[in-house]
């Protein structure tokens, strides 16, 4: 992107958000990255003091993706910040969120483990909180010029791919998202049309999120948030309104529905 613009980073508290801000930070042109996690940044903890300490273009807000109220909030905000600093408009939202295990939620190895509560908490996270986010940041986003919306996706999402079963509700919601993200891309495509909506999948990336799973992951194939950070934003780079509506992995290999 040429032009100056602002940016929002949804998981600011996780590592793969943290390193976004990061680049995003340090990227010539972006001007502004609000910078969102769950908790209320009047806290004191985590971004405030971590990731807000970077730049004073960071600026954090709280987002809620399980709760409506929350996003329409959260861009509110946004709008008002943008306005009252006279920051340029917001091209870049990078979703860097999602949940896979948390207490008391494990990914399923059989249907035994089916959970209904869990199910419908991984959906909210995973899939209908980007939804909502899109829904109300959208439109906050300029129509002429390149502007990129892009959620943090994952391979299992893939239907088609599938060959080893179990992780029912982790994989049903990355393909939710996944079809959110074509569904969105078409409509955003008729008033914007050099937007760029897109899921991604960053590899095994060494984080909380994929911690206790990284045992069979092979030499050379377990990331750092920086080095996965750095391979898609080569990604997004190379990317144009002819590839929104899809998925594409850390290596810009596009990931089969």
């Amino acid at each position: 992107m040429s032009e100056p613009f602002s940016a929002l980073v949804v998981g600011a508290s996780g590592g793969l958000g943290a390193a976004w801000i990061e680049r995003l930070r340090a990227q010539q042109g972006c001007a502004a990255v609000f910078a969102s996690r769950r908790s209320s940044p009047q806290s004191r903890e985590g971004i405030d003091t971590t990731v807000a300490a970077l730049h004073a273009t960071v600026l954090p807000i709280s987002l809620d993706l399980e709760d409506p109220a929350s996003i329409e909030s959260a861009v509110q905000t946004v709008r008002e910040t943008i306005a009252q600093q006279g920051l340029p408009a917001l091209r870049r939202v990078i979703v860097a969120s999602g949940l896979l295990h948390a207490p008391g939620l494990a990914p399923e190895k059989s249907l035994r483990a089916l959970d209904a509560a869990a199910l419908h908490r991984l959906m909210a996270v995973n899939a209908i909180g980007p939804a909502l986010l899109a829904r109300q940041v959208l439109p906050l986003m300029p129509r002429q010029g390149r502007v990129v919306f892009a959620a943090v996706s994952a391979r299992v999402g893939s239907i088609s791919d599938n060959r080893l079963g179990g992780w029912y509700g982790y994989r049903a919601s990355k393909a939710a998202l996944n079809q959110f993200i074509r569904t969105l891309a078409i409509e955003w495509s008729r008033t914007a049309k050099e937007s760029v909506c897109v899921a991604l999948h960053p590899g095994t990336v060494d984080t909380e999120l994929s911690r206790p799973f990284q045992g069979n992951v092979p030499e050379g194939r377990l990331f750092t948030p920086e080095q996965s950070v750095d391979h898609l934003e080569a990604v997004l780079h190379a990317l144009g309104p002819e590839h929104s509506g899809r998925c594409f992995a850390w290596d810009g290999q596009e990931v089969m529905p």
